[in-house]
């Protein structure tokens, strides 16, 4: 009741960080949905189309963990992230509104905009996310990163529901013209403005020294190349004597689980639509309900966490999802089992995909505060850039590897891919043994 009591006192500066973590969750499904779409008015070849899209993931790899970083490094009167968060974010905002204006024009004005849109928003990803951990002290961040995913989740579903119906509004607005197939872009590019507003006014960040004592500024100025080397190594950045391998298992994890999930959610669409019969608009339902479960589950993850162990509670999340994906494998066996209809066997689906979505978000709420738990306050930035390196690698390897499967084996097959990554994460995870909330922070 202590604790619980402890972190009220940082609950409405947890949701006014999740300001930022809304704008990303505003800006990427429309993202996802739609410039797939404006692209395939000048390009034919869908693996073409792919790989213009898989920029953001490329640029995400090289860009987060070095500016991620650099934040770290950065000392200003308004902060460490702030300088970056109020200039990148408001340049993400006009670049992403640009969108369906410069895909109206032509394709290199198109390849121009997403260039410099995903040049901004994965330069501030690192220092949005990192800003949570630098306010919030390290006991509370399962629960504080429940609340930013929470806020994250919550944005993807207004992007999805609500500002995705403004593309099929046919009207002419001052300043926007035309509205068709225009208007969901410049009013995400509006929240996101607003969203940035919040965080500069209202979110003041811990006061770290203009000006380092001669003892932390040899810890600041180890090189990033040097200091992720040491990480990757196993070994502490503080002690490059005293092994520690517990950031590098983390990390390992997190790609092999981000494998199997990257892997399976390109495709459930077209499986739904191919073995269920659902319409076309009925496809994205099953991603809806691992968004919708995740919103509603992040927080609560977060108090689990914190009463049960970060570590314990991703393995058993892992174990659970594992078996979800066996069970969606022999969904069609269950279903007969049950004495389903065979227009009932969507219904089933999208129930397992529900509870997949409240322990999906368990693993993605309590993995984070487990490497800010390792990297104390002076590489909070470098840590959260090397987590986005390895789920952005996945992201990239994941369709690719999942495709594949599915050449050879059939849709359903994907399941069991995605069971055997999960799987592998969790022996990985076995071997992690800091980064509890009562560790001791570097």
């Amino acid at each position: 009741m202590k604790q619980k009591e402890g972190f009220r006192k940082y609950l409405p500066i947890t949701f006014l960080i999740g300001a930022g973590f809304f704008t990303m969750g505003l800006m990427d499904p429309l993202y996802d949905s739609y410039v797939t779409i404006f692209l395939s008015r000048y390009i034919p070849f869908k693996w073409l189309v792919g790989i213009l899209m898989s920029i953001d993931n490329v640029l995400a790899i090289l860009l987060i963990p070095i500016v991620s970083a650099w934040s770290d490094r950065t000392r200003t009167k308004i902060g460490r992230r702030m300088p970056w968060i109020i200039t990148l974010l408001p340049l993400s905002a006009i670049t992403f509104s640009f969108i369906p204006y410069a895909a109206k024009n032509s394709l290199a004005a198109l390849i121009i905009i997403l260039a410099l849109l995903n040049l901004f928003k994965q330069s501030v990803r690192g220092p949005v996310i990192a800003l949570m951990p630098d306010i919030v002290p390290a006991e509370f961040r399962s629960q504080g990163n429940g609340v930013i995913n929470t806020m994250g989740n919550i944005a993807a579903i207004v992007g999805t529901l609500f500002l995705a119906r403004l593309m099929d509004v046919d009207t002419v607005l001052p300043i926007i013209g035309h509205t068709k197939d225009v208007l969901s872009f410049p009013a995400a590019g509006l929240l996101v403005i607003l969203a940035t507003l919040m965080l500069f006014f209202f979110v003041k960040e811990k006061n770290a020294p203009l000006h380092d004592s001669s003892e932390n500024e040899e810890e600041k100025k180890v090189p990033f190349i040097q200091a992720m080397k040491t990480v990757l190594a196993g070994r502490k950045i503080e002690d490059e004597e005293k092994p520690d391998k517990s950031a590098l298992f983390v990390l390992v994890s997190l790609f092999l689980w981000f494998l199997g999930y990257q892997g399976m959610l390109p495709y459930i669409a077209e499986y739904s639509i191919k073995h269920f019969g659902v319409s076309t608009g009925q496809g994205a339902f099953a991603a809806g309900m691992v968004g919708i479960a995740s919103a509603l589950s992040a927080i609560p993850m977060g108090y689990a966490a914190s009463k049960w162990g970060r570590k314990r509670m991703i393995r058993i999340a892992l174990v659970v999802v594992a078996s979800l994906c066996l069970a969606q494998f022999f969904l069609i066996e269950i279903a007969g089992i049950l004495g389903l209809a065979e227009g009932q066997i969507k219904y089933l689906f999208w129930g397992l995909m529900f509870v997949f979505g409240i322990f999906w978000i368990c693993i993605i709420a309590n993995s984070f505060p487990m490497l800010w738990q390792m990297a104390g306050f002076s590489h909070i930035g470098l840590y959260t850039g090397l987590y986005y390196t390895f789920s952005q690698g996945a992201a990239i390897l994941a369709p690719f590897l999942a495709g594949l499967i599915i050449d050879f084996a059939g849709h359903r097959a994907v399941f069991v891919y995605c069971a055997c990554f999960f799987l592998l994460a969790w022996l990985m995870m076995g071997k992690v043994t800091r980064g509890e909330k009562y560790d001791k922070v570097e």
